[in-house]
């Protein structure tokens, strides 16, 4: 299985049988499933969604936006539990506005589901952890 390196975008390759053993990357030693959201911006973001094997979650936020605070704690707690099955991501729709045209961000928070670089579900607002694992669950290839 092949997954992107959240600290120096090295694409590894990783037996699916040791996901849960805390890979490391080849290129930088670095943790390759860090259990916690990764921050994408202009340079990383087409290479984390596209180059992963496993379901990429996007949240894409705005500090100001209120319900994206209340739902950064949930999102996190949902990197920390998923980890290993899925990747979690964030995009800030102020410093990375082309990211956030391209995708037709029109509200936030938004989440989207990439599967190996193409758009596989969107949710619009904020979800509580109930909510968001069944939407998780409903969209995402189990792995």
């Amino acid at each position: 299985m092949e997954l992107v390196c959240p600290h120096c975008l090295a694409v590894n390759r990783v037996p699916e049988a040791r996901l849960a053993e805390h890979p490391k990357c080849g290129k930088c030693g670095e943790q390759v499933l860090t259990g916690e959201p990764v921050a994408l911006g202009t340079a990383s973001f087409a290479k984390f969604t596209s180059r992963n094997e496993l379901p990429v979650v996007v949240d894409f936020w705005a500090d100001w936006c209120g319900p994206c605070k209340m739902m950064a704690p949930v999102f996190a707690k949902a990197a920390r539990d998923h980890a290993g099955r899925m990747l979690f991501a964030k995009v800030d729709t102020e410093s990375e506005g082309a990211i956030a045209q391209q995708f037709g961000i029109r509200s936030i928070p938004t989440l989207i589901v990439f599967q190996q670089g193409r758009e596989n579900a969107r949710m619009s607002g904020a979800l509580d952890r109930g909510a968001l694992d069944r939407w998780l669950s409903q969209n995402t290839r189990a792995c």
